[in-house]
């Protein structure tokens, strides 16, 4: 009898909030290991749905050193501070990926994606991005009227954009390592006018909540992963920040938007990225508890993002013991 391989899980947590002003979101990858997250995960691979298992090593949480003296520059907020982290971070990915395992990344504020996807692309050049999100954050140092990397992070890291962002203290390090035609937006519901422009003209698929409301999640997904993998199999890289979901879910982030994904949609799109094989890293972003009115919404907050990671790894709703599931195998890019 043939052995299914086995597929390793690396997980890094990030606790960084200086991507934008609001204190608490670098609390994200503790809540989310007191929710059992490791446990949960480590469960579900025992099962006798994942026969493939996995090997899985936490990495623990990265310390991120402030940078004193980081004035604005072009309006960014702690550039110094947020560059010299991401590029931390971006090394540690790349460290992890190197060893042949499936990233996770807990954060943070959104501006770690700097990091996590310009480390992922040090190994995996060739990767597509799947960004869910009620936002672009694609303005530039230039046009950003708030002046949080936060809202920044696709505009340092989009070769078409690189004339687009000026030099930035910190940010050095950076070379923009995906084209437009690599990303795909999802959830989309608050874009600032300037980014609905640079999204049209260089072409970003992308499908706004009106979009999924039409279409449903599941002819969105069947595109997206038409889109993305046209030409080859190839590794994708999800974005996943908890504010593209309804606030009645994720309540506890720094910036909800209403009329966000149902959960049904959300557990719809991470199983399908998981059925690919091809899910090579996964960003999960701004959970705040100190935007929780109550316990309950941490918790419903917390619960739902533990929900959608164990669903980007295998966690399926028809239950362990169902048949008419295969487990896709591993993919190898190397």
């Amino acid at each position: 009898m043939s052995v299914k391989p086995k597929m390793s899980l690396g997980i890094i947590g990030a606790p960084f909030s200086k991507g934008q002003v609001q204190k608490g979101v670098e609390e994200g990858p503790a809540v989310m290991r007191e929710a059992g997250l490791i446990d949960k995960l480590i469960a579900q691979v025992s099962s006798a749905m994942l026969t493939t298992g996995y090997d899985i090593k936490d990495y623990g949480d990265l310390m991120f050193d402030d940078v004193p003296d980081d004035g604005p520059c072009h309006n960014v907020k702690n550039p110094r501070s947020v560059g010299k982290a991401k590029e931390k971070l971006a090394n540690t990915v790349a460290e992890v990926k190197k060893s042949g395992r499936t990233c996770l990344i807990l954060g943070g504020d959104h501006s770690l994606a700097i990091g996590t996807i310009s480390g992922h692309a040090k190994v995996h050049p060739d990767l597509g991005l799947v960004w869910f999100d009620a936002h672009t954050d694609i303005n530039t140092p230039l046009t950003s009227p708030s002046g949080n990397l936060h809202g920044q992070p696709m505009a340092f890291l989009i070769k078409e954009l690189k004339d687009k962002v000026p030099d930035v203290p910190g940010f050095s390090w950076v070379t923009p390592c995906l084209s437009a035609k690599d990303i795909v937006y999802i959830g989309l519901r608050d874009v600032d006018p300037g980014e609905h422009c640079v999204v049209k003209s260089l072409g970003i698929k992308c499908y706004s909540m009106s979009e999924v409301d039409k279409l449903g999640i599941g002819k969105v997904m069947e595109e997206t992963l038409s889109y993305l993998l046209a030409n080859k199999k190839r590794p994708i890289h999800l974005g996943f920040d908890v504010d593209g979901l309804d606030p009645s879910l994720t309540p506890a982030t720094g910036t909800p938007v209403p009329e966000g994904m149902t959960f049904r949609e959300g557990m719809y799109m991470t199983e399908d990225l998981y059925k690919t094989g091809l899910l090579s890293a996964v960003d999960m972003m701004e959970i705040n508890p100190s935007c929780g009115k109550a316990q309950e919404e941490v918790n419903s907050t917390v619960n739902t993002a533990v929900a959608m990671i164990l669903s980007c790894f295998g966690a399926m709703r028809e239950g362990s013991h169902s048949s008419s599931y295969s487990i896709p195998q591993p993919q190898t890019f190397f």
